[in-house]
């Protein structure tokens, strides 16, 4: 097993600056690894010039006993964030072909701030490996919508990773990278996470800049990390978070030392407590008669382990949880209907070559470009936002937005944290959700809800289920209560080793 296998995020920034391995090596590890696990279908591209020169860079920093506090670690990038090609000759698609040979002029936020930094800001020094498959404008929840082909879980290659960040997640699993970035507009880090038995957290909308994030639903998107722990995500979601200028719904908040907030202790806690007077809030919709045995059996194990922590679990309610599918269903298409709209073969990405008008270069550049994933989302949009219907569908939409937010808010006042199920069964056989688009909507369930809210929410692995598949554990905050998630999966993850599972059985 190569030696970025062996740690994780925490783990390889402290060999680093201990000098007992280089970023070299483990770049030059990490690439070999990639390359033998092509059929995997993860990474869209890889640099190795590009990444190399960035880990001697690193190597020079730190024998000065300079760089960031993640220097010289290897990360890969969801294809969603663009990366400046004229630096890297990596691509930014959004794995589709219409942006197929689109060459960025700068690099998103998120990968600045990872890596070299911005104006103003050091970056945490990362070093970039490649470019990370994912559904098309990440609209998919099993990673099979890409232009690119689908991606395979490594636990189980003839099944999904999940979507639309299952790239990343198939990634991190595999062992080919420590970390990846992904995003989240209605659990795709939440659900690849769980899928491939990893840790991912989408934070607080707002938390992350969106700047150089290609949009789906501009409401909704947000960006996160994803990695083999709760330790990990919160060194990573540290350097991302932060006010963008640049970035119209940035929170003016400061960055987040949400490594310090994961490892602060509880007031009255102890050492075999830690999560001593924490109220963990069980809504009963996040348990229905339909869902699947094995995943309910796992996600009670692993509250059972929040007890014996200290944790105290309570009954709530969020009444309308199934009305997040309908809400969620117009809204995000009817927003990727507006920001689909500059992909018209005029300013940049595919153009058809043959074509008789403008509207004829319309028709054809976005027949052949947009995959059917994305045509459905823009003719459902396109159709709530047309007139006549806005007010029965958009506008009634976004009150229920309301209305679901405000469920949360009264749970909140019963506890601290939610959880249960990210998803209602473990990762379900390629093509199957092909055939049936509208029940891969319906697995969502249980990620939605968050989203709509702008809420902070994670996926922690919970054990496994069916056929040794992972299961994950979704846990929810209040409004920038990142650290408080965070501290209590750390503590989890502390007392249990699921996290620590590979594929292969490795460890």
């Amino acid at each position: 097993m190569s030696a970025v296998s062996e740690g994780g995020v925490a783990a390889l920034a402290r060999a680093l600056r201990a000098r007992s391995v280089s970023s070299e090596e483990l770049v030059r590890a990490a690439l070999a690894r990639i390359e033998a696990a092509r059929d995997l279908g993860a990474f869209i591209a890889t640099d190795a010039e590009t990444a190399l020169a960035q880990a001697r860079t690193a190597d020079a920093g730190l024998a000065r006993g300079e760089g960031g506090p993640l220097a010289g670690v290897p990360v890969a990038h969801k294809d969603i964030f663009v990366t400046d090609f004229r630096a890297s000759r990596l691509p930014s698609t959004a794995g589709s072909k219409m942006l197929a040979g689109y060459a960025s002029p700068f690099d998103a936020t998120v990968v600045a701030r990872l890596g070299a930094g911005e104006p103003g800001r050091p970056g945490a020094g990362m070093v970039t490996l490649g470019k990370l498959n994912c559904d098309e404008f990440a609209m998919g929840s099993s990673n099979e919508n890409s232009a690119w082909g689908p991606v395979h879980n490594p636990w189980d290659r003839a099944r999904v990773p999940g979507g639309s960040s299952g790239g990343s997640a198939a990634a991190v699993a595999a062992g080919l990278v420590p970390a990846a970035t992904g995003t989240d507009t209605g659990g795709s880090i939440r659900q690849p996470a769980s899928f491939c038995g990893i840790t991912g957290i989408k934070p607080t909308y707002g938390t992350c800049s969106r700047w150089g994030m290609i949009a789906f639903a501009s409401s909704l998107d947000q960006a996160g990390p994803l990695a083999r722990s709760a330790e990990d995500c919160a060194l990573l979601l540290s350097a991302m978070s932060g006010h963008d200028p640049r970035d119209a719904t940035s929170s003016e908040r400061p960055p987040q030392d949400f490594h310090a907030q994961m490892l602060a202790a509880r007031a009255g806690a102890a050492a075999a407590r830690p999560l001593a007077g924490l109220r963990i809030g069980l809504p009963r919709e996040f348990f229905p008669p339909a869902l699947a045995a094995d995943v309910a059996q796992a996600v009670r194990g692993a509250l059972a382990e929040l007890e014996r922590l200290g944790a105290t679990l309570v009954d709530v309610s969020l009444p309308r949880t199934e009305l997040a599918i309908p809400v969620y269903y117009i809204i995000a298409p009817a927003e990727a209907s507006s920001n689909l709209g500059r992909f018209d073969g005029v300013r940049y990405g595919h153009r058809a070559a043959q074509y008789a008008d403008l509207a004829d270069m319309y028709r054809k550049t976005r027949s052949e470009g947009f995959g059917a994933e994305v045509k459905r989302r823009i003719m459902i949009g396109t159709y709530v936002l047309s007139h006549g219907y806005y007010d029965a569908y958009y506008l009634q939409a976004q009150k229920l937005r309301r209305m679901i937010a405000d469920d949360f808010r009264a749970c909140f006042g019963q506890c601290e944290l939610i959880a249960g199920p990210v998803a209602p069964t473990v990762a379900g056989p390629l093509g199957a959700q092909a055939a049936d688009p509208v029940k891969a909507y319906l697995a969502d369930i249980f990620t939605l809800p968050a989203s709509l809210a702008g809420l902070p929410a994670m996926s922690v692995p919970a054990g496994f289920g069916e056929a040794g598949m992972p299961v994950g554990l979704q846990l929810v905050g209040d409004y920038f209560a990142e650290g408080a998630l965070l501290h209590a999966a750390h503590a989890l993850q502390q007392a249990t080793d699921w996290h620590l599972k590979q594929p292969g059985g490795a460890a």
